[in-house]
């Protein structure tokens, strides 16, 4: 049995319930998780999300791999940064916004098309946040200071074709048939036409470079950040 599968076993006799009774409190149809137990088959992030939504007391870490404390154990300060952003959007009161380890996938195109339950390494829950996809820890110092390694950046995935030029985005890139790039960066219009844009660091140590719109391979707009400071 794989380690997600365990996971809601777990939780169900930990909290004194049989499996079918969970089915309904995440949601689930009759026979979703008995099914998936018994067959030992995957079952949809969705449904992982939602174990985690109505269980928050539990540890993400301990349910995706079955390591570390049952139960969360705060250790850490959490500030929302506030950006000066150039577009506004509709909030949400309350969502649980999926942290995915990066590290683990095949490239941020593997990430936005298999939403895996094993890559959630935990989930953040602001609100009146606007509505998000998911979200990643920062990698680099490109954007430095707004942003520093290790901060978490909160996304929204769209397309190069709803680009609102001046805003931050986190954005694949395809350098060449084998290798792919992830960053950050604010996205300007090129003086190459309209088929390229032009990638704008914060840190004023990186020079802006414009790149052909045909090698992006995902996009998502920042729509929020998190820098985390280690209470002591």
């Amino acid at each position: 049995m794989n380690n997600i599968l365990k996971a809601f076993t777990k939780v169900s006799e930990n909290e004194n319930i049989k499996i079918t009774q969970l089915e309904k409190v995440i949601g689930a149809s009759k026979g979703v998780l008995s099914r998936a137990i018994t067959n030992n088959s995957d079952v949809q992030a969705k449904w992982f999300l939602s174990l985690v939504e109505n269980y928050p007391q539990y540890n993400i870490e301990w349910l995706v791999t079955g390591n570390g404390e049952m139960l969360k154990q705060d250790n850490y300060n959490i500030s929302l940064i506030n950006k000066d952003r150039k577009t506004t959007d509709s909030v949400w009161g309350n969502q649980d916004v999926p942290l995915y380890n990066l590290e683990a996938v095949a490239g941020l195109k593997e990430l936005f098309i298999n939403e895996n339950p094993q890559n959630i390494t935990d989930t953040i829950k602001i609100p009146n946040l606007p509505k998000c996809d998911g979200a990643v820890k920062v990698i680099g110092d490109s954007m430095y200071p707004l942003l520093k390694s290790g901060d978490i950046i909160l996304y929204k995935e769209t397309i190069p074709e709803n680009i609102f030029f001046g805003e931050m985005y986190l954005l694949s890139i395809q350098l060449n048939e084998w290798e792919e790039y992830i960053t950050v960066k604010y996205l300007q219009k090129s003086e190459e036409g309209k088929d390229f844009i032009k990638l704008v660091s914060q840190n004023q140590h990186h020079q802006p470079k414009d790149i052909h719109l045909s090698q992006i391979t995902a996009l998502a707009m920042v729509k929020a950040s998190i820098r985390m400071n280690t209470m002591m």
